[in-house]
C-alpha cells in the first residue's frame, strides 16, 4: 500500500500577506489625528472618516489579492488592480478637506500599490506625481515646511520601491531563463539518447537482415531465427524511442511523484513522501523530476526494496530505499543523474544508508 503525504502548497508571501499589509497602516495615524483635530465642518469630518476606513479596506484587500496573484510584477491581470488604485485615490481626495496637509500620508500607500500592483509605467507615474504633489505642498502651502518629513519619506520610499521591484523582476526573469535552460538541456539529452538508441538498433537490424538474406536458401531455419530476432529488436527499439521521447514532455514533480508511486506499487514497493514539491523553484523541480524518475528506475531494477522514502524541502530532494544497497560499479543511470545535477548547479550525492539501502540526494 502506498503512503503519499503532502502539505497544501502555499507561497510564503501568501501566508503573511495580511500581516505585511497591516504593518504599513501605522502611517495612517497622521490622517487619523488630523480627523480628530479637524476644524472642518462635521459633514467633511464624517466623510473623511468614511473615506479613511474605505481606504484601509481597499488597500488591505488589494494588497492581499496582488500577493496571491500569479501575475508577475508589472503585469496586472484584469480590471481589478486598476479599480482598487482608482478607489485609493478617490478616498484620499475625499479625506483631504478634513485633514489638510496630513493627506500626504496617503501618497506612500498609493505609490506602493502602483509599484507592485500596476504596470512599470504607472510605477514611474505614481512616483513622479507623489513627489511633485508633496514638494509643491511643502514649498507653497502655508505651514507646508512642517511636512518636509513626509516629503523625505516619500522620496526614500520611491527609491526603495524602484530597487525592490527591479530586483524582483530580474529574479523572476533569471528563474524563467534557468527553467528554459534546464528544459533545453534535458531535450538535448533526449535527442542524444534517441540518436544512440536508433543508431545501435538499426546497425544490428541491418547486419541480421544481411545474414538472413544469405541464409534464406541454404539454412531456412536459421534465417527464420534471424528474422525473429529482427522483429524483437525492432519492437524493443520502438518501445525505447517511445519511452525516451515521452520524457521530453515537461512533467511536474507532482506528476512524477504520482507516476513513481504507481510504478513502485505495481512492484510491491511502498512510497512515502514527506514535504511539498512547491518548496523547489521551477528550475529545481525540473531537475528533481528527472532524478526522481531515474532513481525510481534504479530501485525497480536493482534495489529489491520494500520501501522508498522521498523527502522534498527548500533546495533539496532525497530518495532513500531499504534495498540491498549500491553496487561497486556506477552505471549509466547514476552518471546521468550526476550530470543533470551538475548542469543545474546542484550537488549530487549517492551513498549507502546506515540501515541498508541506498540514498540519492540532490541539493542546491
Amino acid at each position: 500500500m502506498r503512503t503519499h503525504t503532502r502539505r497544501t502548497a502555499q507561497k510564503p508571501w501568501e501566508r503573511f500577506a495580511s500581516v505585511m499589509a497591516l504593518i504599513w497602516l501605522v502611517f495612517l495615524i497622521y490622517p487619523m489625528v488630523g480627523l480628530v483635530r479637524s476644524e472642518a465642518a462635521t459633514a467633511w469630518v464624517v466623510l473623511g472618516w468614511t473615506a479613511l476606513v474605505l481606504f484601509v479596506v481597499l488597500y488591505v484587500v488589494g494588497a492581499i489579492r496582488g500577493m496571491r496573484s500569479d501575475a508577475p510584477i508589472g503585469s496586472p491581470r484584469g480590471p481589478g488592480p486598476w479599480l482598487f488604485f482608482a478607489g485609493l485615490i478617490c478616498c484620499a481626495l475625499l479625506c483631504a478637506p478634513a485633514v489638510g496637509g496630513t493627506a500626504l500620508s496617503f501618497l506612500p500607500f498609493i505609490m506602493s500599490f502602483a509599484s507592485y500592483g500596476l504596470t512599470r509605467a504607472w510605477h514611474w507615474i505614481a512616483i513622479a506625481a507623489a513627489l511633485i504633489i508633496a514638494a509643491l505642498f511643502v514649498l507653497l502651502a502655508p505651514g507646508g515646511v512642517g511636512y518636509v518629513t513626509l516629503l523625505i519619506i516619500i522620496a526614500l520610499l520611491a527609491v526603495v520601491n524602484t530597487v525592490s521591484t527591479t530586483l524582483i523582476t530580474r529574479s523572476a526573469e533569471a528563474e524563467r531563463l534557468g527553467l528554459e535552460l534546464a528544459t533545453s538541456t534535458g531535450r538535448e539529452a533526449v535527442a542524444r539518447d534517441v540518436h544512440d538508441l536508433i543508431g545501435h538498433s538499426l546497425t544490428v537490424v541491418r547486419l541480421k537482415a544481411q545474414l538472413a538474406r544469405r541464409l534464406i536458401d541454404s539454412d531456412p531455419e536459421r534465417a527464420r531465427a534471424e528474422l525473429a530476432d529482427i522483429e524483437s529488436l525492432t519492437a524493443e527499439a520502438i518501445a525505447g524511442v517511445r519511452a525516451t521521447v515521452s520524457g521530453a514532455r515537461t512533467v511536474t514533480l507532482d506528476e512524477q511523484l504520482a507516476a513513481s508511486g504507481d510504478a513502485l506499487r505495481a512492484a510491491g514497493v511502498e512510497l512515502a513522501v514527506d514535504g511539498d514539491p512547491a518548496a523547489l523553484s521551477p528550475a529545481q523541480a525540473l531537475t528533481a523530476t528527472w532524478i526522481l524518475r531515474e532513481a525510481t528506475t534504479n530501485v525497480l531494477r536493482h534495489a529489491e526494496a520494500s520501501l522508498v522514502r522521498v523527502q522534498v524541502g527548500p533546495g533539496r530532494l532525497s530518495i532513500a530505499d531499504d534495498g540491498r544497497g549500491r553496487s561497486d560499479q556506477e552505471g549509466n543511470g547514476v552518471r546521468g543523474m550526476r550530470e543533470r545535477a551538475a548542469a543545474a548547479g546542484a550537488r549530487f550525492r549517492i551513498d549507502d544508508e546506515d540501515s541498508g539501502g541506498t540514498l540519492v540526494e540532490v541539493m542546491w
